[in-house]
């Protein structure tokens, strides 16, 4: 199925290719001073320029010495979109190298950012999440994100973004709250994720899908799945996307850690596309659905059930991967332990 992607293409009035270029640590004072300029057009022009610029970590590092982000956090908020959409440009350029990072952070720039997220213009929005992602892959940038309050922002954007932003926004999401998920719990985000398991596109249903097993993690995100998006999840094991059932399995398994979470996983029918999982070789999912099995066996019901199966764990103990073969070893105790 085919989808809109938002463009990133400027007016037709503007001509890139007459922007000035600047080398050097000296060009970049000049860019600087043309980015406080009066004129609409010659801070279009130093914007599409610095973009060239701070591909090359050394000049991010010049631009964040010299001073650019108090600027570019100024230029946010123009009134003309191509100045806004060249600015969020730069900032996620910026964003991709470690140093550019470290001064967003340290430049309060994402909270700054945050008054994009209701830009009329798609690709504003667009470059201002892929910015927030590439925020959130350090342990730091993760942690500002939670301080300035966007969790519950980001949440409720799943809801009318469009395809390609709403995966941008899982990815934040995933790396947010595998660091603290109780926000993301408290406005609603697992009844929002659980309709997303079902959606058309391949890539939602599984970032999605991730982002539970993140809110899994947690003691009390534990309990919210086990009660909402248990029979779900095991829906997805047999979905045709190897990533997708990769995702739903994790997420399965840290919702069976909990008891309700094991009677509402037998209840949904888990164990046979488990045991499918645990059979193909080649399957992504494989460890995470052996875990799986192995808490699904505590219950009794569960254990009875697999007894019959042993023998697709004993397949396991010739697995090349060590930790397939001692979940398997694990696995093969728990079915086949007897009360004294």
């Amino acid at each position: 199925m085919a989808h809109a992607r938002i463009s990133a293409n400027l007016p037709p009035n503007i001509d890139p290719t007459k922007a000035p270029i600047a080398f050097g640590r000296r060009g970049l004072p000049k860019l600087n001073e043309e980015l406080q300029s009066p004129e609409l057009l010659t801070q279009q022009r130093a914007l599409m320029a610095l973009c060239d610029l701070v591909h090359d970590p050394e000049k991010v590092y010049q631009a964040v010495e010299l001073g650019f982000l108090d600027n570019l956090k100024t230029l946010l908020q123009h009134h003309d979109s191509t100045i806004r959409q060249k600015t969020t440009e730069v900032l996620y350029i910026m964003a991709m190298h470690s140093v550019g990072r470290e001064g967003l952070i340290q430049n309060g720039v994402i909270s700054a950012l945050a008054e994009l997220l209701d830009d009329p213009v798609d690709i504003c929005r667009k470059n201002t999440h892929q910015t927030f992602e590439m925020m959130a892959k350090l342990p730091e940038g993760a942690v500002d994100i939670l301080h300035a309050g966007l969790i519950p922002f980001l949440v409720l954007k799943l809801k009318t973004e469009p395809d390609e932003i709403q995966e941008l926004i899982l990815d934040t999401l995933s790396n947010c709250l595998r660091v603290e998920a109780s926000e993301a719990l408290v406005n609603d985000a697992v009844t929002i994720l659980k309709e997303k398991l079902t959606h058309s596109s391949v890539a939602i249903r599984s970032k999605a899908a991730w982002v539970l097993l993140e809110i899994g993690t947690h003691p009390e995100g534990k309990n919210t799945i086990c009660e909402e998006v248990t029979p779900v999840l095991v829906s997805l094991l047999e979905d045709a996307d190897p990533e997708v059932q990769a995702s739903a399995t994790g997420a399965l398994m840290f919702a069976t850690v909990k008891p309700q979470g094991r009677f509402s996983a037998l209840g949904a029918g888990a164990i046979p596309p488990l045991l499918k999982l645990v059979a193909e070789e080649t399957s992504k999912a494989r460890l995470s659905a052996i875990k799986t099995l192995t808490m699904l066996a505590e219950v009794p019901e569960g254990r009875r059930t697999l007894l019959g199966h042993t023998d697709t764990f004993q397949q396991c103990l010739n697995d090349p991967s060590e930790a397939v073969k001692r979940a398997a070893q694990i696995a093969i105790r728990v079915i086949q332990w007897k009360p004294f």
